[in-house]
């Protein structure tokens, strides 16, 4: 049976195996995320709180790279898609949460939408090749590789992290509250 929650989310199972847990844990973040950026215009998204400069619209363009760099990028060695592949990120190092400004809430929503969508594609490729113990293929520095594993847990830990942050954003645009 799949429990969806009052704001749309479905809830992670509660007994199933390891990868279906992981990854129904990443997707609850994923829509809780959502949820802190849903409905939100330019002036919402472009909201920061006290002296940070973080915005909910920097979050989804820098969720967005991080999606893209650890299940593209790094778990299949894939080169960089559009806009990361145009960036000349040793000019800027935190482009995307500079460039965000500049997009539409439009624009931004489906970046992270099309990434995300892709890296539920990649990461179903990676279970079809060895599962949660596949080795990314783009190494360390040192020569060690991560597994999907590794990355969905890495993951879980971002959204996690950066919700936290877009639930004192949202609150900040319009009383929004929860989770």
């Amino acid at each position: 049976m799949t429990d969806v929650d009052e704001q749309g989310r479905t809830e992670p199972p509660l007994a199933a195996d390891e990868a279906a847990t992981l990854l129904g844990f990443l997707d609850y973040q994923r829509a809780t995320f959502e949820w802190k950026c849903a409905g939100l215009d330019a002036p919402g998204l472009r909201t920061t709180v006290g002296p940070s400069s973080m915005t909910l619209g920097g979050l989804l363009k820098h969720l967005a790279y991080v999606e893209e760099h650890w299940f593209s990028q790094c778990l299949h060695d894939r080169d960089r898609q559009p806009p990361w592949d145009s960036v000349d990120w040793k000019a800027d190092p935190d482009w995307e949460w500079h460039s965000a400004a500049e997009d539409s809430p439009d624009q931004l929503r489906a970046l992270w939408q099309d990434t995300v969508s892709r890296s539920r594609s990649l990461t179903a490729e990676a279970m079809a090749d060895g599962g949660l113990g596949r080795l990314a293929a783009r190494t360390w520095s040192d020569g060690r590789a991560p597994s999907l594993r590794w990355i969905v847990l890495h993951m879980i830990e971002e959204y996690a992290r950066h919700n936290g942050h877009a639930d004192l954003l949202r609150e900040s645009v319009d009383g929004v509250t929860g989770e």
